[in-house]
């Protein structure tokens, strides 16, 4: 199957997930057959370039980008993007390789944006009617919501889940985009990629999922990570107050 006949491209960037890569793959694949999945794996000392080798040489859908070493994940999901649109990928998808994002879901995400041309992003949503989260703390619910509400409300934006990780672009909405500019990691990756969307004059669409934590491995998630996502999205907001958006394009 061509690029040119998938729905999607689904890009899931990996470091050390050689516990999970199997099962998501098998999840997406079986979920939505037509689509196929890129991993970007950043040099994982614990052979997951490896499996992916292996479930590729059986399956045509799977394809491996291997980079030299741990550059952060909006960076991959940047090559990600590049590698889809070099090969004229119609939907370029977000997926976490830790099982946390529903491959169940990702038709609906898919149909979303398909059903209407209008719409260039539709996020995975865990705080929409229909949403949710297991097995999470009280402390962590409440950090998610409380940022999410504060980026929403200072960045004038009417995304309830702005830092969510799984989401489907419209590729001719990233190709829009200046994606040398991106140096953001972690949940400031997905503001920052919000607000180019919204930027360009893109419909946003929110599907409930439900968000389930990882069972194996290691979260990346670190508190610089949470601090620099803070920072930006208090200086965009600053930024569109005063009306100086910055150019994302």
């Amino acid at each position: 199957m061509s690029p040119a006949e998938t729905t999607a491209l689904v890009i899931v960037p990996t470091y050390d997930e050689a516990e999970n890569i199997r099962i998501i793959t098998a999840a997406v694949l079986d979920a939505a057959p037509s689509v196929h999945l890129l991993v970007v794996d950043d040099g994982s000392p614990d052979g997951t370039a490896d499996v992916v080798r292996e479930i590729a040489a059986a399956d045509p859908r799977v394809h491996l980008l291997e980079r030299s070493g741990k550059l952060g994940l909006g960076t991959a999901y940047v090559a990600g993007f590049r590698w889809g649109l070099d090969r004229g990928y119609p939907l370029l998808v977000e997926m976490d390789a830790d099982g946390s994002h529903p491959a169940d879901r990702l038709p609906a995400l898919i149909e979303a944006v398909r059903s209407d041309e209008q719409v260039a992003l539709a996020i995975g949503s865990r705080w929409v009617a229909g949403g949710s989260v297991v097995d999470w703390p009280l402390r962590r619910e409440v950090l998610s919501r409380g940022a999410n509400t504060y980026a929403r409300i200072l960045l004038g934006l009417g995304v309830r889940d702005v830092t969510a990780g799984y989401r489907v672009y419209r590729a001719d909405t990233i190709a829009s985009m200046d994606l040398s500019s991106v140096d953001s990691k972690g949940y400031c990756f997905q503001v920052d990629m919000t607000l180019r969307v919204d930027d360009l004059g893109g419909r946003i669409v929110e599907v409930p999922i439900r968000f389930r934590d990882r069972v194996h491995g290691v979260s990346k998630m670190s508190q610089s990570i949470v601090v620099e996502a803070m920072l930006r999205v208090t200086q965009w907001g600053i930024q569109r107050r005063l009306g100086r958006r910055r150019d994302r394009r």
